[in-house]
């Protein structure tokens, strides 16, 4: 859909900005700023706060620029007589200290939260003479990040600051109250519709990640043939197999053992893999093995979650065990049925999804399904074809949401700078 331009255009005094509708202003916030309030840093705990008790926003309230009120920590309650500044509806939350990225985030609060306060990172910012959900929106466009960026530019580059007097100087352009709440309500209904648009995307993406584990798990599990008598496989967690494969322990068909590195010893642009306990894989200029493995986190988040097939020359972390010489199963095919199949094994054993240990026993008795070599290397091609099928339709789904994101963006600073007429569309 294609929009008009306003009849008539002026410059707007500002190289960056250049012409905005020639009824329109172009003023310093401080020109539409009533009051800037801000909270007290309170002692909280990491949950979030239960309707009966009182909670103070975290900095991430406002990391996607919209107001979040569920991003908050529970007060402790001998620390309630300090609270300071609730959350009021109509005005701007914005992050006065951050990371470059997120310093000057802002979010809108539509509903007042009597029970929410801010802490000191954080502004409350009330506005007279115009409408807060089009100053929000025009905290969304490029120009707006361009000045917050310039006067932020010579604090330390992993956290900065923005100053209230550097915030009342930025420039907004401002068209008269009425015509703010008519590219208020258009871009609040044209918004709503992308947003759901990538809903839809992001949805089908979880769907495909589910269908792709369905139908790699149920190849490593019962095969290519459904038609393959089966048998019980005297696993409750495994059920039935195909009869003429074999049910063996972890041990019957590799070898086990954990590294001697630790993380200090990564080295930037190192000559080898050096394999940790999370999914990326760091460098270092040791090389302790040269073969065929697969590697997973022996504690730490990454239990039951991070696997890695390597067949080169690489080093590990001692904290990581590692699976080699495979006997009676490919490496490939013995990768895929370990990583659709041990994370639920892992819990049940004891090993949590937060920082636990697995213990050896555990992991060596951990029970796998082997076909015959030839049925490995069918499933294993099958599989491999399955997975590019749905990296695909992923790719493909992620490039509509890239696509829906740049036209929101698009859109809010067209309708914000005036270089679009919204007012009939409303």
């Amino acid at each position: 859909m294609s929009f008009p331009r306003y009849p008539a255009y002026k410059d707007s005094g500002v190289e960056w900005l250049g012409e905005v509708p020639g009824h329109w202003a172009s003023v310093p916030l401080k020109t539409i700023i009533d009051q800037i309030e801000s909270g007290v840093s309170v002692n909280a705990v990491d949950t979030p706060a239960t309707a009966d008790e009182s909670g103070v926003l975290k900095t991430s309230c406002v990391y996607h620029g919209d107001f979040d009120a569920s991003e908050n920590k529970a007060v402790v309650q001998n620390e309630y007589d300090r609270l300071a500044c609730p959350v009021t509806a109509n005005t701007l939350i914005v992050s006065r200290m951050n990371t470059p990225d997120l310093v000057g985030a802002a979010g809108l609060v539509r509903l007042s939260q009597p029970h929410l306060f801010l802490p000191d990172r954080l502004w409350q910012v009330h506005f007279r003479d115009s409408d807060p959900r089009y100053v929000h929106y025009w905290t969304r466009t490029p120009s707006y990040r361009a000045q917050v960026q310039v006067v932020c530019a010579g604090t330390s580059s992993s956290m900065q600051n923005l100053s209230q007097e550097d915030f009342r100087s930025f420039l907004i352009t401002r068209p008269p109250l009425s015509e703010q709440s008519q590219i208020a309500a258009f871009l609040d209904r044209e918004t709503a519709k992308i947003d759901a648009l990538v809903t839809e995307q992001r949805r089908l993406m979880e769907l495909l990640k589910e269908k792709r584990q369905a139908v790699i798990s149920h190849a490593v599990t019962r095969g290519l043939n459904p038609e393959a008598p089966m048998k019980p496989s005297g696993i409750e967690w495994l059920g039935d197999v195909p009869e003429h494969w074999e049910v063996l322990k972890l041990k019957f068909l590799c070898e086990i053992q954990t590294g001697d590195k630790d993380t200090e010893n990564a080295v930037d642009n190192g000559i080898y893999p050096f394999f940790v306990r999370s999914q990326t894989v760091e460098r270092i200029n040791s090389m302790s093995f040269d073969c065929e493995a697969i590697l997973t986190a022996g504690d730490g988040v990454g239990v039951g979650k991070v696997f890695h097939y390597h067949n080169g020359p690489f080093d590990f972390h001692q904290r990581v065990y590692m699976m080699n010489n495979f006997k009676n199963v490919s490496g490939p095919y013995l990768f895929h049925f370990f990583r659709e199949n041990f994370y639920k094994v892992a819990l049940e054993g004891g090993a949590k999804s937060t920082v636990d240990s697995l213990r050896r026993p555990m992991f060596m008795n951990f029970t796998v399904c082997v076909p015959t070599k030839a049925e490995q290397a069918a499933i294993v091609v099958e599989i491999e074809k399955t997975a590019t099928q749905f990296d695909t339709l992923t790719t493909e789904a992620q490039h509509a949401i890239d696509l829906l994101q740049e036209r929101r963006t698009a859109l809010i600073s067209a309708a914000v700078t005036g270089q679009i007429d919204v007012r009939s569309a409303v």
